[in-house]
Protein backbone atom coordinates (compact mmCIF):
# COMPACT_ATOMS: atom_id res chain seq x y z
CA UNK A 1 0.00 0.00 0.00
CA UNK A 2 2.48 2.58 1.05
CA UNK A 3 4.72 1.58 -2.01
CA UNK A 4 2.18 2.04 -4.67
CA UNK A 5 2.13 6.09 -2.53
CA UNK A 6 5.81 6.13 -3.19
CA UNK A 7 5.60 5.04 -6.45
CA UNK A 8 3.50 7.53 -7.53
CA UNK A 9 5.31 10.28 -5.95
CA UNK A 10 8.60 9.53 -8.06
CA UNK A 11 6.63 9.30 -11.04
CA UNK A 12 5.24 12.57 -10.66
CA UNK A 13 8.26 14.23 -10.36
CA UNK A 14 9.94 12.19 -13.56
CA UNK A 15 6.52 13.45 -15.19
CA UNK A 16 7.39 17.28 -13.66
CA UNK A 17 10.83 17.47 -15.40
CA UNK A 18 10.26 15.39 -18.45
CA UNK A 19 7.14 17.94 -19.94
CA UNK A 20 9.50 21.47 -18.18
CA UNK A 21 12.24 19.78 -20.66
CA UNK A 22 10.01 20.37 -23.08
CA UNK A 23 10.31 22.77 -26.14
CA UNK A 24 7.60 25.20 -26.91
CA UNK A 25 6.96 27.10 -29.85
CA UNK A 26 6.44 30.25 -27.83
CA UNK A 27 9.55 30.67 -26.62
CA UNK A 28 12.06 34.07 -27.26
CA UNK A 29 13.22 32.90 -30.38
CA UNK A 30 9.68 32.40 -32.19
CA UNK A 31 9.32 36.27 -31.36
CA UNK A 32 11.95 37.03 -34.10
CA UNK A 33 10.94 34.39 -36.81
CA UNK A 34 12.21 30.84 -36.39
CA UNK A 35 12.73 27.88 -38.79
CA UNK A 36 9.23 26.66 -38.12
CA UNK A 37 6.88 29.21 -38.66
CA UNK A 38 4.15 27.30 -39.23
CA UNK A 39 4.03 25.35 -36.14
CA UNK A 40 4.35 22.05 -37.14
CA UNK A 41 7.47 19.61 -37.06
CA UNK A 42 8.59 16.45 -36.73
CA UNK A 43 9.78 15.15 -33.55
CA UNK A 44 13.25 13.65 -34.10
CA UNK A 45 16.12 12.57 -31.47
CA UNK A 46 15.98 13.68 -27.65
CA UNK A 47 12.83 15.72 -28.59
CA UNK A 48 11.02 12.09 -29.47
CA UNK A 49 12.77 9.90 -26.69
CA UNK A 50 11.47 12.98 -24.07
CA UNK A 51 8.10 13.26 -25.73
CA UNK A 52 7.67 9.12 -25.84
CA UNK A 53 8.81 8.82 -22.52
CA UNK A 54 6.30 11.63 -21.03
CA UNK A 55 3.61 9.63 -22.59
CA UNK A 56 4.76 6.16 -20.95
CA UNK A 57 4.92 7.89 -17.62
CA UNK A 58 2.05 9.78 -17.63
CA UNK A 59 0.57 6.46 -18.56
CA UNK A 60 2.40 4.95 -15.42
CA UNK A 61 0.94 7.11 -13.23
CA UNK A 62 -2.25 7.03 -14.33
CA UNK A 63 -2.25 3.62 -13.56
CA UNK A 64 -0.76 4.06 -10.21
CA UNK A 65 -3.48 6.54 -9.55
CA UNK A 66 -6.14 3.83 -10.26
CA UNK A 67 -4.37 1.48 -8.51
CA UNK A 68 -4.42 3.91 -5.34
CA UNK A 69 -8.15 4.08 -5.40
CA UNK A 70 -8.80 0.58 -5.43
CA UNK A 71 -6.56 -0.22 -2.63
CA UNK A 72 -7.66 2.75 -0.27
CA UNK A 73 -11.27 1.69 -0.76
Amino acid sequence: MQITLILQIVVSLILIVLVTLQTKDSSLGAGFGSATQSGFHTKRGPEKMIYLATVVCSIIFLALSFLNIAVWK
